[in-house]
């Protein structure tokens, strides 16, 4: 549907390796895109990429670089031009949660205020600041160094959000807030390139089960859903948590030409959690 948008196109794609980023990765080299996976390990990467294009003798590249280093992201751009070509697709697709940024309690009240360690007060800053710096400036670095391929050519960014950033989570506060600031950089990313025919666009997606947040959802020991997992089913629409296949035909849309006067926009991909109010 989309193939003939986006054959040959070269896509970098952060985070690469991750739950979304691999399926987002098989998703692009069968709809014929040229894919550079960006990780910042290199024995992940170069793993990751022949479990996937290396069968099908796609044209992939991994690139090793880390989306907080600016000058690992110009070195990763070189490669990617000298082997593929100009950029025209960049997905933004680093990021995820900590349990050292995550509060133990939701709430604070008389049951825990004499002892604050497990509430917001006893967050650890640095788990806080490296939760938020992934999520944030992992997506605005690569934007800078990226999209310079795209000026006047055209282009196309595609940022992962999350539903946390219209309905901020419990416990989750540096995430809920990073992604809050994706979607404020995304309306403002994509002002700001208009003129020059780069859009900017995001995915928002529901409650997925990952790696970064399978602690909060499944309970280690027996496999069953936590409180946690319950109320989030309870909450969807669609009562269940969302395959990363769900996330395809949007990030496909978004970046083939089917979109092509759609900018600054978040799409929620959500089983209607968003327009539940519980009752």
């Amino acid at each position: 549907m989309f193939e003939e948008d986006i054959k040959d196109k070269v896509v970098v794609l952060t985070g690469g390796c991750g739950v979304f980023g691999s399926v987002f990765s098989m998703a692009l080299i069968n709809a014929g895109a040229k894919v550079a996976i960006l990780d910042y390990k290199q024995g992940r990467c170069e793993e990751c990429l022949q479990g996937m294009a290396k069968k099908k003798g796609a044209p992939v590249l991994c690139a090793v670089a880390n989306v907080l280093d600016k000058e690992s992201l110009i070195e990763a751009k070189k490669e990617i031009n000298q082997k593929f070509g100009k950029i025209d697709v960049l997905i933004n697709g680093a990021g995820g949660n900590s349990p050292t940024a995550t509060t133990k309690d939701e709430w604070v009240s008389k049951d825990n205020i004499d002892d604050l360690s497990k509430t917001f007060f006893g967050l650890d800053m640095n788990g806080f600041r490296n939760v938020f710096d992934l999520n944030f400036l992992g997506t605005m670095l690569p934007s800078m160094v990226f999209a310079e391929d795209m000026l006047m050519r055209g282009g196309s960014i595609v940022n992962i959000s999350s539903m946390n950033s219209y309905r901020p989570l419990t416990k989750i506060p540096a995430y809920s807030a990073a992604k809050s600031a994706i979607n404020n950089f995304t309306e403002w990313l994509a002002v700001h390139l208009a003129k020059v025919n780069i859009r900017v666009n995001a995915i928002a997606p529901g409650f997925f089960l990952t790696n970064q947040n399978r602690f909060l959802l499944i309970d280690e020991k027996t496999g069953a859903l936590t409180e946690r997992g319950h109320k989030i089913i309870a909450g969807t629409p669609m009562g269940r948590f969302g395959e990363p296949e769900d996330l395809n035909s949007t990030l496909l849309y978004l970046i083939s030409d089917r979109s092509k006067f759609i900018t600054g926009v978040v799409i929620p991909v959500d089983g209607g959690f968003n327009a539940y109010g519980g009752v």
